[in-house]
């Protein structure tokens, strides 16, 4: 199977969705509302098929000046040991780089994957008091995984915080 892979386009958000639901369905990944894929488009890349399918995205959502989330990695269940699930991370690493980050974090069921692309657990939060107060002000889900914050404990039970330095 050839496998392209882009930045993902508006009209891609519906097809986000629908590889994202089974991950949903199976509680792996977190439902959004429609909007939300489409107000963070731009932080996606997609993998499409031949004849235009999408078969995986992924997105690089910015934390911090350096500090940034991968978020909903998701490959067709069809296509699942294809490595198109490492290509996406490998393109999302490369956009981080680009943008001069040094961390890449995410909150993972798959321990596996993550390790062996060079993501450790943690325990904690790993940014300075400061960085700490001025990220309690978002309103994003995600930070408030990276912080480990109680409200968003019964979203995350099972998952792993992880964390790897860029070089």
């Amino acid at each position: 199977m050839n496998i392209t892979y882009r930045n993902a386009r508006p009209s891609d958000a519906r097809g986000i969705v629908d590889l994202v639901e089974p991950y949903v369905n199976r509680r792996i990944l977190i439902a959004k509302e429609l909007i939300a894929y489409f107000e963070d488009i731009q932080e996606f890349i997609v993998a499409s098929d031949e004849e235009g399918n999408l078969v995986g995205c992924g997105a690089l959502h910015v934390l911090w000046d350096d500090l940034a989330e991968i978020r909903t990695l998701a490959v067709h269940p069809k296509c699942v040991k294809m490595g198109i699930g490492h290509q996406l991370l490998e393109r999302l690493e490369e956009r981080a780089r680009s943008l001069e980050l040094k961390r890449l974090f995410c909150l993972t069921f798959e321990v596996d994957f993550f390790a062996a692309h060079g993501y450790e657990p943690i325990d904690g939060t790993p940014v300075g008091i400061d960085v700490y107060q001025e990220m309690l002000r978002s309103h994003d889900d995600g930070v408030a995984e990276f912080l480990d914050l109680a409200k968003v404990k019964p979203n995350t039970l099972g998952n792993t915080r992880m964390l790897k330095e860029l070089v």
